[in-house]
C-alpha cells in the first residue's frame, strides 16, 4: 500500500493486486519508529495521538539489569496493524489507486501481467508480497538469504500501558516486547526458536510482565509468523523491483520492518519516476545496512546469555552510551550509523563489562 501511494504521488497509474481482503492483518510488534512516522507523513498519512498510542523510548532488561533511553528526536507510536492498513487504504483510494482485492497474479512478462485470466499492460512491476515473494521468484531475483528463522507470536491485552517506553525483556533464548497500542491496550510480542512456545507458558519466564498484566484479559486472538534476518540477492531486474519483506527482512525484535518498508517505498517511487531502478538499488543498500547491523547485535544478545548480561550491564552502567545506541537504532539523525569501528569499540566495552 505504501509503494502504491508513493508511486501515485509521482503521477504514475497504479494497480494493487492482492488475493486477500482488507483490512489485512499480519503478526507484528505494531511499533512505528520516528522514521516510519516521517515516511508516512510524506505519503500523506498522519499518525498522531488521536489514532495511535505514543511512546517515548525503550527499556531493555533481563533478570539482572535494566537500561532505559528516550528517543532524542521525532515521534514514535504503537498502532494496531489493521488500523494502519485501513489508513493506507483510505489514502490510496483518495489518490485514485486501483485496488483489486481478492485477485491473484498468475504470471507476468516485460509488458503485461496476468490477473485471474485477464491481461493488464504495465510498465513496472513491484513485488511487495512478503518474505516468500512469488514476484521475486518469477523475476529470477534469487532466493533470499536468511539466517535460521524464529517464531513470533502476538497478543493484545486490555490494560493501560504502565510506562511510556517500549519494553524489551530477555528470557531464556526468547524475547518479549511490550508496546502500547491504545490508552487501554498493549501489544505483547514473543520471539523464540521454539515453535511450540505460546504466550501463556512464556509468561512464566517473564515474571515482571506477568505481574503487570495481573488479571488482564486478552482482547485478540494469538497469531504467529516466522521472522528472519536476510535479504534478496538483488532488489531490481529489468522492470521489476522488490520492496518490504520481499526485498529484505529484519528479525522482528529490531522493530524496524515497517520503517524500512515505508522508506523503501518512497525511494522506489522516485526511481520509477526517473525510470532508473539503479537509484533504488543504491538507496536500498544504504537503508538496510544499519538495520542489519543493529539486528545482528540484538540476535547475538539472544544467542548468548553471558554476552547478553554483559551488554545489558554495560548499557545500565553507561546510560549515555545506551542512549547513543537507541539514537542510532531509531534513525534520529541521518548522520547516525553503526560503523565497523563502533562495533569493535562496543565489543571491547562488553568484554570488560
Amino acid at each position: 500500500m505504501a509503494a502504491a501511494i508513493a508511486a501515485r504521488l509521482k503521477n504514475l497509474r497504479v494497480t494493487v493486486i492482492d488475493p486477500r481482503q482488507p483490512p489485512i492483518d499480519k503478526p507484528c510488534g505494531e511499533g512505528l519508529l520516528p522514521e516510519a512516522v516521517a515516511a508516512l507523513r510524506s505519503l500523506g498519512v498522519e499518525i498522531d495521538s488521536s489514532v495511535a498510542a505514543p511512546f517515548a523510548g525503550f527499556r531493555f532488561s533481563d533478570e539482572h539489569s535494566s537500561a532505559s533511553a528516550r528517543i532524542p528526536r521525532g515521534k514514535a507510536f504503537g498502532l494496531r496493524r489493521t488500523a494502519l492498513h485501513q489508513l493506507l487504504i483510505d489514502r490510496a483510494t483518495e489518490l485514485g489507486v486501483s485496488l483489486l482485492w481478492g485477485s491473484r497474479l498468475s504470471s507476468f512478462d516485460s509488458h503485461n501481467v496476468a490477473v485471474d485470466g485477464h491481461l493488464f499492460p504495465c510498465k513496472w512491476i513491484v513485488g511487495a508480497d512478503g518474505q516468500n515473494s512469488n514476484v521475486r521468484q518469477s523475476a529470477r531475483l534469487g532466493s533470499a538469504r536468511y539466517r535460521p528463522s524464529r517464531f513470533g507470536f502476538r497478543l493484545h491485552y486490555a490494560v493501560a500501558p504502565w510506562t511510556d517506553l517500549v519494553e524489551v525483556h530477555w528470557g531464556k533464548k526468547s524475547q518479549m516486547i511490550v508496546t502500547p497500542t491504545a490508552a487501554n491496550e498493549i501489544c505483547i510480542s514473543l520471539f523464540s526458536y521454539d515453535s511450540h512456545l505460546r504466550m501463556g507458558r512464556a509468561l512464566d519466564q517473564f515474571p515482571e510482565v506477568a505481574r503487570r498484566l495481573g488479571a488482564a484479559c486478552p482482547v485478540s486472538t494469538e497469531v504467529g509468523a516466522i521472522t528472519s534476518l536476510g535479504r534478496a540477492r538483488a532488489v531490481a531486474r529489468g522492470n521489476v523491483a522488490l520492496v518490504g519483506d520481499a526485498s529484505c527482512m529484519v528479525d522482528a525484535v529490531s522493530g524496524q520492518g515497517l520503517s524500512l518498508a515505508f522508506q523503501q517505498a518512497l525511494h522506489l517511487a522516485e526511481a520509477l519516476a526517473r525510470e532508473d531502478l539503479a537509484l533504488y538499488e543504491s538507496a536500498h543498500r544504504r537503508l538496510t545496512q544499519n538495520a542489519m547491523r543493529m539486528t545482528r547485535l540484538l540476535l547475538l544478545m539472544n544467542a548468548s546469555p553471558v554476552l547478553r548480561r554483559k551488554v545489558l550491564r554495560l548499557f545500565a552502567s553507561r546510560p549515555a552510551f545506551f542512549a547513543k545506541m537507541i539514537s542510532i537504532h531509531t534513525g534520529s539523525s541521518e548522520s547516525d550509523a553503526l560503523d565497523a569501528a563502533q562495533i569493535v569499540n562496543l565489543g571491547w566495552r562488553v568484554l570488560f563489562a
